[in-house]
């Protein structure tokens, strides 16, 4: 049918159901609804009052399960992992032969469900989003790579997303995705400690509409973050700070389920007098958008920085400089129970006290 035909089909079909017509334009603008926004804050307000202590998979699907209900437009789908990845929702419906639906079952196919994630995103009218394992983005890159060329908005859903991934060993744990996603250009990748920072990625991910996001989540459960409402308005920026010291000398920059880490090591370098501010960095490619002031008032200059993620360590250069410590691994993990890994890397909270009072003794 030529374009003048379905335009004059589609007036037609406006002034009969003017209501559908709407909704329809709305979608293939790209528009979330009007109230998307106040429902989002309302969301974010109901996890944190909540305060789970629960794995940020959890977290991730109990926020699809909270904004889902407000876009119609919303696509889901896993690549045979949908039990573990938790991108399943209660008003999830298979596409099959019976027709419509609004989740799709690709099977082992992660570039698959990708590239039909990017068609989905370039015919317009959905937003799609499709879980895997983090470690298996290696096999969706070029299509990951494509979103991010060509700004689309699509979301992708990365779960067990460290060594805390635990007995299915080092073939299955993320060391060094994260910091290679967070290098390709467009893509936004978050990585959040807890059930508000995942609520917050979420609604950040679907608003956004010039770009792919990554969200990044553990298998094993992650500890709530008391917060200001100051500090949950700023998680949006990428990074923020969390929980400050008066007269801070250090800074200890964290991300995901290593942000525990960081506030322990907080109280630790405080019982040695030593006070330290905990920066989250849900988000470092969001972060650094901010302008200079924001981001100097987050990590101001001449205060030490130490950083903490169980992954590779060279990414976070950029932030502590060469003068600064980095605690995390640069080999591949071992199978073990999560916790039993992290004290064999020496990634705990000790190792991060351990780093920052190094760093301060050679200034």
């Amino acid at each position: 049918m030529r374009g003048s035909a379905w335009k004059k089909l589609f007036a037609a079909y406006a002034r009969a159901f003017p209501t559908e017509a709407a909704e329809f334009e709305r979608r293939m603008a790209g528009e979330l609804p009007k109230d998307f926004a106040a429902k989002a804050d309302a969301f974010v307000a109901a996890t944190n009052a909540k305060a789970e202590t629960i794995a940020t998979r959890k977290a991730s699907q109990n926020a699809i399960e909270g904004l889902a209900p407000s876009l119609p437009e919303l696509i889901g789908g896993s690549a045979d992992l949908a039990g573990s990845n938790l991108t399943l929702w209660s008003g999830s419906k298979p596409v099959g032969k019976e027709g419509g639906g609004n989740y799709l079952f690709y099977g082992v196919r992660e570039f698959g469900m990708s590239a039909v994630m990017n068609g989905l995103a370039l015919h317009g009218g959905f937003i799609p989003y499709g879980g895997t394992f983090l470690t298996f983005s290696d096999y969706a890159r070029n299509a990951l790579r494509m979103a991010a060329l060509m700004k689309l908005r699509a979301i992708w859903v990365f779960t067990h997303d460290s060594i805390g991934l635990g007995e299915d060993g080092p073939t299955h744990q993320s060391v060094e995705h994260a910091a290679c996603l967070r290098l390709m250009p467009g893509l936004d990748v978050w990585r959040p400690c807890d059930t508000v920072e995942s609520a917050v990625a979420w609604a950040f991910a679907l608003e956004r509409k010039n770009g792919p996001s990554a969200l990044l989540f553990s298998r094993q459960n992650v500890a709530f973050a008391q917060r200001s409402e100051g500090a949950i308005a700023n998680i949006q920026r990428g990074g923020y700070v969390l929980s400050e010291a008066a007269e801070a000398t250090a800074a200890i920059l964290a991300t995901g389920s290593e942000v525990p880490l960081a506030l322990a090591a907080q109280k630790q370098l405080a019982e040695a007098g030593i006070a330290a501010r905990v920066v989250s960095m849900p988000s470092t490619t969001v972060f650094d958008r901010q302008d200079e002031t924001y981001r100097a008032s987050v990590l101001p200059k001449g205060m030490a920085r130490v950083a903490v993620e169980a992954g590779v360590t060279d990414f976070w250069r950029k932030y502590v400089g060469l003068e600064g410590a980095v605690v995390g691994l640069d080999r591949y993990g071992e199978s073990a129970p999560a916790g039993d890994l992290f004290k064999f890397f020496n990634i705990t909270a000790e190792a991060v006290t351990a780093a920052v009072k190094q760093v301060l003794s050679q200034r």
